[in-house]
């Protein structure tokens, strides 16, 4: 009998946990699955959960929330043989779509039914996991205004893109990846290990968590008028067979600059503690996931 441990964030709602647990006992009967439920109940909750879940052998840990609860859980479980299964109730939810993780909670727990598992890259910048990607540009300020933002969604990141956008100054970024140093002044600097942010975002189009690789985009600096065709292209993604977007592949990378202060992880903040320095590097096959086909 597999043992399945859901660890739910609470912010869902309370309506939606209901539908969750009926959705749960309808697909996941309980004489062919030993199911139990744990809530986040602090920061770093998650992997405490994961870890725990790894030393009481539990065959599948199911992250029910956003990129950043699927991240934290994550962390408990790497290097282990328990697989992450993702139920996406993020606003987001970039690694379910980079992975083709139905956004509809019937189709997703048949995935985890079917249980058909792959290992997937995982990313470390300044020893932060990431499963998505990390960026030290425009992005990890508005991550760190969003952090505190009590208007989620795409429409209140929107919104703060849009205020912060007129007075951000792009720093000049001294690159090295793989032995290979790069000056340039940049917008964007996001280093991809799946390839999109959210909502079908994708600043790194080919980029995959399964080939052992990161992808550093960088975007130059734009004016108020290109942001708008730099978004479609995005959504669209072809962004980097266009002029917004500068791409390199590789497997360790350093970046400086005087003028960092924060970095995103998988669209959350991290303040920097080392002077301008974020080091960046690929685990292979670290992480066991379920997976679509």
């Amino acid at each position: 009998m597999k043992k399945i441990l859901f660890i739910i964030n609470r912010k869902a709602g309370t309506d939606r946990e209901k539908r969750l647990g009926s959705a749960i006992s309808k697909y996941l009967p309980a004489d062919q699955f030993d199911v139990k439920i744990e809530y986040l109940a602090y920061l770093g909750h998650g992997a405490d959960l994961g870890r725990e879940a790894v030393k009481n052998n539990i065959d599948i840990v199911v992250a029910v929330g956003g990129d950043g609860s699927i991240n934290e859980i994550a962390q408990g479980l790497i290097g282990s043989t328990t697989a992450l299964a993702i139920l996406p109730l993020g606003s987001g939810n970039g690694l379910a779509r980079a992975l083709k993780i139905p956004l509809d909670i019937a189709r997703a727990l048949r995935l985890i039914v079917n249980n058909q598992q792959r290992k997937i890259d995982v990313g470390y910048a300044n020893e932060h996991l990431f499963l998505s990607n990390a960026g030290v540009g425009f992005d990890a300020l508005v991550a760190e205004q969003f952090r505190n933002n009590t208007k989620r969604g795409l429409s209140g990141y929107a919104k703060l893109v849009l205020k912060s956008f007129n007075s951000y100054d792009p720093s000049v970024y001294e690159i090295n990846i793989d032995g290979k140093p790069i000056s340039t002044k940049a917008f964007l600097l996001t280093v991809a290990n799946g390839n999109q942010f959210g909502y079908e975002f994708k600043l790194a189009p080919k980029a995959n968590v399964f080939d052992g690789q990161l992808d550093l985009c960088i975007v130059p600096p734009i004016g108020v008028m290109g942001l708008l065709p730099m978004s479609v292209f995005s959504l669209i993604g072809n962004i980097d067979q266009t002029r917004y977007l500068k791409h390199y592949v590789g497997k360790n990378i350093t970046i400086q600059s005087s003028d960092l202060k924060y970095l995103q992880v998988d669209g959350d903040a991290v303040p920097l503690t080392q002077d301008g320095t974020v080091n960046i590097r690929i685990q292979p096959a670290a992480l066991s996931v379920i997976v679509n086909g």
